[in-house]
């Protein structure tokens, strides 16, 4: 089942909040039985087959979590976590591996077709993040359903934010929280429906765009500097705002049970930097990598060397966690050696006894638009179904097949034309792009992202540290904006489309 789905919004949304806020108020744990069998059929949905195993992951890990919080034996913690990672592995590597054998020895190994279950990556490591907190000591579960409703819990279940034990649990148990429904509920749907904008109105109106153009070079057409720009910046947009607004609509759907659910992101192509950038993006993957990757890596604590190899094998499982594609794990490669390089500017900074970021305005300007194109060229490699592809997308981008503008434009530009074709630009058919048009929705676009509040900044007064001066307020000019807005969104519903994040 799907956000951006009229089964969800209409059905499944309101029966299981009005539900649940009717037995809250008599009784907590059936309260909280119906909202674990609501996120089961939630996820049950999609696949009922995959049900069972969710189930199974779920048995397997409380378990295992009741033992390692009574007796803390490493041997086991390792044992649940190689548990995990096999069962992930099979799904989700199975094939990518025997095809990169069958290549390597020039065998035909055949493992026919495995289909990639739903949301297993991230309920994965969610729970590696609770057996690596139990054997700490640092939470304890003896309730299986409050156990299953950490798991489960349907608003971050498919794709995020991945959450720890000890930030959610205690929020269930607190019923303070009736005291402020109404308040949760408008802000929680307001969340909602401008993730739900990004999503549909933003997002899936840019994947045309994007697919064209990739699938273009996936089929070794060349593009011209236009159109790969095009393709490579709709892609960039497309995803932020497709997970962007996946990750609003999570935050909304659990306020609106009373839950407040992590920041996970905070307008990350405002980032001047690299390091800044990770900071900002999909922030609870970037939390788990730093302390279950990172750090027991050995973090910064060795030599510059062995800190610098350690972000690059934890940049490289994370490009790894998010496909099984050489491609994938070469836009690891490259945050990893981003982050790097940044590490490298700042200390010649320190050096030469300057401060770590830029002070003047065009400094900062400088800095943000480099860490924007490093971004957007991690970003092919990111969507290129190959690497044959996303080297004839950067060729394009880098002009290499071309510089034409559209044929529409000669004769129009008076004394500049000449300007124009002196430079190496040339005029003709444009098949994979429109040309100034598509110029102008990008720099919109760029604007938008660059300068515009999130919409944590909008809504929430100590959600995020940057200040915005467009507030919410349960007014009534809000009322109907947002009214507005949520009849124009559910209306477009008829072409529903998959958030990017659930094939990961």
């Amino acid at each position: 089942m799907l956000f951006n789905s009229y089964e969800f919004i209409l059905l499944f949304l309101p029966v299981s909040l009005f539900v649940y806020y009717r037995l809250i108020s008599s009784n907590l744990s059936i309260a909280l039985t119906w909202l674990v069998a609501s996120s089961l059929l939630f996820y049950g949905w999609w696949n009922p087959t995959y049900l069972a195993l969710l189930i199974a992951s779920i048995l397997f890990n409380y378990g295992l979590g009741l033992y390692l919080t009574r007796y803390s034996r490493r041997t086991a913690l390792v044992f649940g976590i190689v548990a995990n990672l096999s069962l992930l592995a099979y799904y989700k590597y199975t094939v990518f591996i025997v095809d990169n054998v069958n290549q390597i020895l020039a065998t035909n190994w055949n493992v026919g077709t495995i289909i990639l279950p739903l949301a297993i990556s991230f309920f994965t490591f969610q729970q590696i993040t609770y057996l690596v907190d139990a054997y700490r000591s640092e939470t304890h579960e003896y309730n299986f359903l409050h156990y299953c409703l950490f798991v489960t819990f349907f608003p971050q279940l498919i794709a995020g934010p991945i959450v720890h034990h000890k930030e959610m649990m205690p929020q269930f148990y607190n019923t303070k929280k009736l005291n402020q429904v109404y308040k949760n509920l408008s802000i929680g749907l307001t969340l909602f429906t401008l993730g739900l904008c990004k999503k549909v109105l933003l997002a899936d109106t840019l994947a045309p765009y994007a697919s064209e153009a990739f699938s273009a070079t996936a089929a070794g057409v060349t593009l011209s500097f236009l159109e790969a720009w095009r393709g490579a910046m709709a892609y960039t947009f497309q995803l932020y705002f497709d997970f962007s607004g996946y990750t609003d609509m999570a935050i909304g759907l659990a306020l609106m049970f009373g839950i407040r659910l992590p920041l996970n992101f905070n307008s990350p192509y405002k980032a001047n930097n690299i390091i800044d950038f990770w900071r900002r993006w999909h922030m609870t993957l970037s939390r788990f990598l730093r302390d279950y990757v990172y750090i027991p890596l050995g973090g910064n604590r060795k030599s510059k060397s062995r800190r610098y190899s350690n972000i690059l094998i934890t940049m490289l499982i994370g490009g790894l966690w998010h496909g099984a594609a050489w491609t994938f794990i070469f836009w690891g490669f490259l945050h990893g050696t981003y982050i790097i390089i940044n590490h490298l500017w700042r200390w010649l900074r320190l050096q030469a006894g300057l401060t770590l970021e830029a002070t003047s305005k065009s400094g900062k300007f400088f800095s943000r638009l480099l860490t924007f194109l490093a971004i957007i060229v991690a970003w092919v490699f990111f969507r290129a179904e190959s690497f044959d592809s996303a080297i004839i997308m950067l060729k394009g981008m880098s002009g290499e097949y071309g510089f034409i503008l559209p044929e529409t434009l000669q004769n129009k530009l008076g004394s500049v034309e000449h300007i124009v074709t002196a430079a190496g630009w040339q005029f003709g058919k444009l098949d994979y792009s429109n040309g100034l048009q598509d110029i102008f929705i990008m720099a919109i676009m760029t604007l938008v992202v660059w300068y515009l509040p999130n919409t944590q900044n909008i809504l929430f007064e100590n959600y995020s540290p940057n200040k915005s001066s467009i507030k919410w307020r349960p007014t009534m000019a809000w009322s109907i904006g947002l009214s507005f807005l949520f009849l124009l969104v559910t209306l477009r519903l008829s072409h529903i489309s998959e958030f990017l994040y659930f094939q990961f």
